[in-house]
């Protein structure tokens, strides 16, 4: 968290590829640099303060500056002012560690330990190490580790202290520190976000920590230099049903966070069918309590793979848990995605070009893509011939557990209730799969997108309508591929064994229907009804105000209608009308040649877009909205959320230590810390 550019709204954040550079110890310089910097709350703290807790980034020198650090030339033309510097520097700074009080030395051992649980958290390090809370005394951990690292480069007031009281490593000495610092960087989010105005809330499917469910919440807004940003809030408890969980949510965020909920104007939640009901309570007292939270889609999943995890139906759960296996298997070697495009060679031996297509499908992570269920139909059989190749380990490539991994797959895909399933997925999401590629393409693709959600509907609609006809064709094209595939066609028996009285009465062609394409079919007109309601499709309508899009769509009537939707969150309603025509006009009249805007970023870092205030304020509304992807970047604590799942192992997880994780690049102020932790624990001294 230290580790960034101390220039507010550096556009570097946290730099990929520019140097960071230490505050220098000289005093003269080191002013110099804070003057530079324009941050007036760095004016009182002490060189040596600067010099270990802050950066400035290579943006912000010349290039001629950077002569200095390279070593030979450094020594031969700063050698003598830098030794002298040294010498000057050098007896006042012992004069400055015996002259220390007592609560001074106190903050500064405070800070040590700070600043060790900070680095843990960067890097994911877990600070009880191997051997977890097992023991009151953390004598083995990370953590401990560290301090001694740090003791042995120098760090004197950490070593007196230390050598005084060993406690400092305890496990209730290390929660309260944890919990200050959760606290403080958490503040400092919520002010973030408060500063920057209206947010949208985000969660993901539920996860669990030390057997516990809890619900991960995310924030999206657009900060004071107009870009797209998202943050990790934390994790909520999600034991509970009903009304009350969702109460217990809500209360949390507002209470105990002190979010500004009445700021809130989109909700987005991914989540599977187990915890579907859960999370629909919750969007839906979010939706009774805030009326301006619109529900929408949430862009870091498809939209046809978002309508089917909402499904609370076996087969359709069988085939989502199935593709996660077949996407984990895969990714285990290259030499497995060999087999499987030798399986597709075999399967399409007279058609080159398709096998050629399969196959370069097969390499990218089809299971998340829209198409998903067109491609896994496809492929079904030769996906089947490469899981019993790798099982049946004729030639002994594989592990025990590849193998055993391959039998599972195998087993899910001969189940006949997997490939009716399949099939229906299939045959409804087509009708929306064109629209959802849409919604993850330019803003003119979503601006048509948003148009065209009533034919969507229509298509829909119609299939339901008609649901007799439509369930024929495609339980003859499931029994087909299961007759290819040698699978018996049959009821579940999860079902036959629940209802045994109706064992000879129910024919699978029944069952599926009332089971299956009935349901299926409600589900996708139910959840694009909710997903897509009017004011969310003017939002979209909104991205006309791109000026690539009034180019290319050649607009010539402006969609002030659509913007009425944000009439009391803009700055000047009455002048809405005005101010679009100005816009309008000044994008219609653009110059031969002249290469305009493409999309939100673009447009909100135009020069001259603050004066159309209006136009500012939608701009910034329609970029907070879940639906929309975010610019390159600016999905950072997403991505890092997920790596976070993925790459710790279960039991050293953690909820705080996620939290700092996550949201490594929260700049935050040692000294501020040090006096909250004083504050709340003011008997610290004694641990």
């Amino acid at each position: 968290m230290q580790h960034r550019c101390a220039v507010p709204s550096c556009p570097s954040g946290i730099p990929e590829q520019q140097p960071l550079f230490r505050f220098p110890c000289d005093p003269l310089r080191s002013k110099k640099w804070v003057e530079k910097c324009q941050r007036q709350e760095l004016l009182d703290k002490s060189p040596e303060q600067l010099y270990k807790y802050y950066r400035l980034c290579g943006n912000h020198f010349e290039s001629s500056a950077y002569s200095v650090i390279i070593p030979n030339l450094y020594i031969k033309r700063r050698s003598k002012e830098t030794v002298e510097s040294k010498k000057s520097q050098s007896e006042p700074a012992k004069e400055d560690v015996k002259t220390l009080t007592d609560e001074e030395e106190y903050k500064e051992y405070l800070k040590s330990l700070f600043e060790v649980l900070v680095l843990l958290g960067e890097q994911s390090i877990p600070p009880t190490g191997p051997g977890g809370n097992k023991q009151e005394g953390l004598g083995s951990s990370n953590f401990q580790a560290l301090l001694e690292y740090r003791m042995n480069c120098g760090d004197e007031v950490l070593k007196k202290r230390y050598d005084l009281n060993k406690e400092c490593c305890s496990s209730a000495r290390l929660n309260q520190l944890i919990e200050v610092l959760e606290k403080c960087l958490h503040s400092k989010l919520i002010e973030e976000v408060k500063q920057n105005g209206f947010f949208s809330l985000l969660t993901n499917d539920p996860i669990k920590i030390s057997g516990d469910s809890y619900l991960p919440i995310f924030l999206r807004y657009v900060d004071q230099s107009n870009c797209q940003r998202e943050r990790f809030l934390g994790f909520l408890s999600f034991e509970g049903d009903g009304d009350a969980l969702a109460e217990k949510l809500l209360s949390e965020m507002t209470d105990k966070w002190n979010l500004d909920m009445e700021q809130c104007r989109g909700q987005a939640h991914s989540c599977s069918g187990i915890h579907f009901s859960k999370i629909k309570t919750f969007a839906a007292k979010v939706k009774e309590k805030y009326s301006k939270a619109l529900l929408t889609l949430r862009s870091t999943c498809t939209l046809n793979l978002s309508l089917a995890h909402g499904m609370a139906l076996s087969g359709v759960q069988l085939v989502l848990s199935t593709f996660k296996k077949i996407d984990s298997f895969f990714s285990q070697s290259p030499l497995l995605q060999e087999e499987l495009e030798n399986a597709i060679s075999i399967y399409f031996p007279d058609k080159e070009e398709k096998a050629k297509e399969l196959k370069e499908i097969c390499q990218t992570s089809w299971t998340t893509k829209n198409d998903a269920f067109e491609v896994a139909v496809q492929i079904l059989e030769a996906l089947l011939l490469c899981m019993d190749s790798v099982h049946d380990n004729e030639d002994m490539r594989w592990t025990d557990e590849v193998a055993h991994n391959a039998l599972e797959i195998s087993k899910a895909l001969t189940d006949f209730d997997f490939v009716m399933a399949l099939i229906v997925l299939k045959n409804t999401l087509t009708l929306t799969r064109a629209f959802g590629k849409n919604l993850q393409g330019t803003a003119t693709d979503i601006h048509f997108a948003a148009i065209s959600v009533k034919a969507v509907l229509h298509s829909l609609r119609e299939v339901f309508d008609n649901i007799d006809v439509y369930h024929e064709f495609w339980v003859e094209e499931a029994v087909n591929l299961a007759a290819a595939m040698e699978i018996p066609v049959k009821v579940p028996c999860s079902f036959l064994r629940k209802n045994q009285s109706e064992t000879g009465a129910i024919r699978p062609e029944s069952y599926y229907r009332d089971h299956l394409s009935v349901p299926v079919v409600n589900h996708l007109i139910s959840e694009i009804n909710e997903l897509f309601c009017e004011d969310h499709l003017k939002a979209l309508r909104c991205l006309s105000l791109i000026p690539a899009v009034i180019e290319q769509q050649k607009l010539t009537e402006p969609e002030e209608e659509s913007m009425q939707v944000f009439k009391n969150d803009i700055p000047n309603a009455g002048g809405l009308s005005a101010e679009l025509h100005c816009w309008q006009v000044k994008w219609s009249k653009m110059v031969k040649g002249e290469t305009p805007p493409s999309n939100l970023h673009e447009t909100l870092q135009l020069a001259d877009v603050k004066f159309f205030p209006n136009m500012l304020a939608v701009l910034r509304l329609i970029s907070i909205l879940p639906t929309l992807a975010l610019q390159d970047g600016c999905d950072v604590a997403y991505k890092r959320f997920q790596m976070y799942m993925q790459n710790t192992a279960d039991k050293f997880k953690s909820r705080s230590l996620a939290f700092l994780n996550i949201n490594y690049d929260v700049e935050y102020d040692l000294d501020a810390i040090v006096e909250a932790y004083m504050k709340a624990y003011p008997d610290g001294k004694e641990l």
